[in-house]
């Protein structure tokens, strides 16, 4: 999870080929070459375009990294937050974290963070181990309540959270762009993660810096290049009884700041929001999916998604 959308990102940007099965049935190869429109819209532009069989990335190589996450309580998110946003986009590229508001529901953590309230980070640094404890000097002067970051396999960075969410958890997601923290925002961060409904819901504000923001607007469908952070609201609990709880909180935490937001979310976030909302979300480059969209999928056979319609 604390790399999830740096690797979407990656695979997005270094896409070099796809095989794929279209609407009519008949089978394609995409790449910079061959069908270079409908190459473009797949590297941001969802399941809108047919099935994905198999498909070659430019990879790069990552082993060890040093990472984990950092706990402040919830009354320092509006200090945290402001410093997070001047360190994290002036920090090199082989350093990232997602900030956060959470609970800490329970084991792996001590006994003494459950059920409470927090701002957190969870770091990611990819550069040369000798110098890891060198980087994470100015993150632990802020004196984190809890850190527990370290050199570990990249796998295990992960994983580190995936025993907190087992399968069949109902969600609720809601989504925006940011483009600041100020104080309007971080205040905001504060009293909703203070209200936090259930021990697993929670909010993340994923960075948008380094190779990823150096990319053209128009190169991928992905158009918010110049934005600073993807932001999610997730409500999360296994009781079907608190799904008003959990989907209320999401959607007024979302409304308060939605007004601050730059007006489009990274779909995968979404929930079923309507056309304008997708639009939103790929602002300039929407007209061209769409009609990319009419020449391979005119009848929009592929419409489990965040459809983009034929034009």
């Amino acid at each position: 999870m604390p790399t999830h959308l740096q690797a979407v990102w990656l695979t997005i940007d270094n896409l070099l080929e796809a095989d794929m099965v279209l609407a009519d049935g008949s089978f394609v190869t995409v790449n910079a070459e061959l069908n270079k429109d409908l190459f473009w819209a797949i590297r941001g532009g969802g399941g809108n375009y047919g099935i994905v069989t198999s498909f070659k990335f430019q990879a790069h190589p990552v082993k060890t990294v040093f990472g984990g996450p950092t706990l402040w309580p919830i009354e320092k998110t509006e200090e945290i937050m402001d410093w997070y946003h001047t360190f994290i986009h002036n920090a090199e590229d082989d350093l990232n974290g997602f900030i956060a508001t959470l609970t800490i529901p329970g084991p792996p953590f001590p006994e003494h963070l459950h059920n409470k309230q927090f701002c957190g980070i969870v770091w990611c640094y990819t550069g040369d181990m000798n110098k890891a404890k060198e980087v994470f000097k100015p993150i632990l002067e802020m004196n984190p309540l809890f850190e527990h970051v370290s050199e570990m396999p990249y796998p295990a960075i992960q994983t580190l959270f995936d025993g907190l969410f087992p399968s069949g958890l109902q969600w609720y997601w809601r989504a925006d762009f940011f483009n600041e923290l100020g104080p309007d925002v971080s205040k905001q961060h504060l009293i909703f993660g203070s209200s936090i409904p259930t021990p697993l819901s929670q909010m993340h504000l994923y960075p948008i810096s380094g190779a990823a923001s150096r990319i053209g607007a128009e190169d991928t469908p992905w158009a918010y290049r110049d934005t600073k952070y993807a932001g999610v609201i997730v409500g999360v609990d296994p009781d079907p009884a608190n799904k008003g709880l959990i989907t209320n909180w999401c959607k007024d935490y979302w409304e308060a700041l939605h007004p601050y937001s730059s007006g489009g979310a990274y779909s995968n976030f979404m929930m079923d929001e309507g056309q304008e909302r997708v639009k939103a979300s790929y602002k300039h480059n929407y007209d061209r999916l769409s009609q990319i969209k009419r020449k391979f999928d005119p009848t929009n056979l592929f419409k489990i998604n965040q459809n983009i319609l034929p034009k």
